[in-house]
């Protein structure tokens, strides 16, 4: 971390540099100010508060866990508070270089950017933001499609975990997001997905492809089945009615010894196979459930902006004056349920390919508490911010991992620190409210 550091605070903008352009054109970057640079007071703040707060932590966390565990704290508070600090620093710095006559600085630095790998005459016609976010995109498709080429197995494996749960947080996002329906239960989809594919596989010998469509379309009854009676409630009430689906469905899968195997769950499940060849390396899988994500992304993008997305967020808004403009509250509601549990039930396959074993413990409310909490955290309706939260609450519990007694100590805080600063979520989505 001190060698980043050390990179961030020497590391001196280039002198002026004309940028290659066909009418000669020139941009200079100013350099950063000396209290802002190296050798100002700037370098030592920039050491010390970090330090202290880490330090003043990790004390108090000290007669808890120990000194093992008070020092892994320190060093990750550490790392993680210089880095944001230092971020910040930089970023003023690029803010302190606009002047009048510079009014688009950064995508000036973006062009330049661009143009190491080659001229892209195309950023030159875009606005600043759409720029910013092209070049953004770009970059993250670069890191996404390249990961199994540099990543460890430990890493893909997190990250096809993060793509079947980006493809599960997407589907009750439709239900609570979109829609404004409280859905505490909706593992019991996630669990009907995975216990079809692997019965269908097991007991009667189906590949991959032969059972994904009758697993979806067996999910996507049972939302509509659940849908019919719970949907005469409302807020509360439905959010009951739900939950109890979830624990009926694991309480069957866990006590129907003769067909589910009961608690000892269902083993030797086949991976999927595409032209013959078998679907088993990290790799490869990671590849499989990366297409299967980009898609629900797509589709769920695509109907958020048709007509149908249009009259869920109508509903979710004000569900009496949707009616009143002639919207079917009740389908539109059923289309909801059943579109969500599709995308659950997609997610439940995925899961039993890649573990090759299911059993109940892997379908319990805190997974449909798990799964909520990446649709609230990333923003209620923002599917870029589903995206993230996904990715967050995968990832915590693994970087957690030496202080897993806090693990849950730590999601609750950021979750109630989020409600009270941002309740809207990371990615601006509507804010957290089910009305009745």
């Amino acid at each position: 971390m001190n060698t980043v550091e050390h990179k961030i605070q020497n590391t001196s903008p280039p002198p002026p540099h004309p940028l290659p352009q066909g009418e000669g054109d020139s941009f200079d970057i100013p350099s950063p100010s000396r209290g802002e640079g190296e050798g100002g007071g700037g370098s030592l703040n920039l050491f010390l508060r970090p330090l202290f707060i880490a330090l003043w932590l990790a004390l108090l966390f000290l007669p808890f866990r120990g000194l093992k565990a008070a020092v892994i704290l320190f060093i990750i508070l550490f790392a993680a508070v210089s880095l944001l600090k230092a971020f910040k620093n930089y970023a003023g710095k690029i803010k302190g270089g606009l002047n009048g006559d510079s009014d688009h600085y950064f995508i000036n630095i973006l062009r330049i950017a661009v143009e190491i790998y080659g001229r892209c005459p195309y950023l030159e016609k875009l606005p600043e933001s759409k720029a910013r976010s092209t070049v953004f995109i770009l970059l993250m498709s670069v890191i996404v499609l390249t990961l199994p080429f540099y990543g460890h197995d430990y890493l893909i494996d997190i990250a096809v975990l993060s793509g079947i749960y980006i493809i599960l947080a997407q589907g009750l996002n439709i239900v609570v997001g979109f829609t404004g329906l409280l859905n505490l239960g909706f593992a019991a989809f996630y669990a009907i997905g995975a216990y079809s594919y692997a019965l269908l596989n097991t007991k009667l010998g189906l590949g991959f492809w032969a059972s994904l469509p009758l697993s979806l379309m067996l999910v996507t009854l049972s939302g509509f089945i659940l849908a019919i009676p719970a949907l005469r409630l409302r807020g509360d009430y439905l959010a009951i009615v739900t939950l109890g689906f979830g624990e009926i469905v694991r309480l069957v899968l866990n006590n129907w010894d003769s067909f589910t195997k009961g608690p000892n769950g269902i083993g030797g499940i086949g991976p999927p196979h595409i032209f013959g060849m078998r679907i088993s390396g990290i790799g490869q899988f990671y590849y499989f459930v990366l297409i299967f994500a980009l898609l629900a992304v797509f589709v769920i993008r695509r109907v958020a902006a048709s007509r149908i997305g249009r009259a869920w967020i109508a509903i979710r808004e004000d569900e009496i004056a949707s009616s009143s403009i002639g919207i079917n509250t009740t389908a539109y509601k059923l289309y909801s349920f059943a579109f969500g549990a599709f995308w659950a039930g997609l997610a439940g396959v995925l899961f039993a390919a890649k573990m090759q074993f299911v059993s109940p413990e892997s379908f319990t409310f805190m997974e449909s508490v798990l799964v909520l909490c990446m649709v609230i955290l990333g923003g209620l309706g923002s599917i870029p911010g589903v995206i993230l939260g996904s990715i967050i609450l995968v990832m915590l519990p693994e970087m957690l991992r030496e202080v897993q007694l806090y693990r849950m100590l730590a999601l609750g805080s950021g979750l109630v620190l989020l409600m009270i600063f941002r309740p809207q979520g990371l990615m601006g989505g509507k804010g957290v409210s089910f009305r009745g």
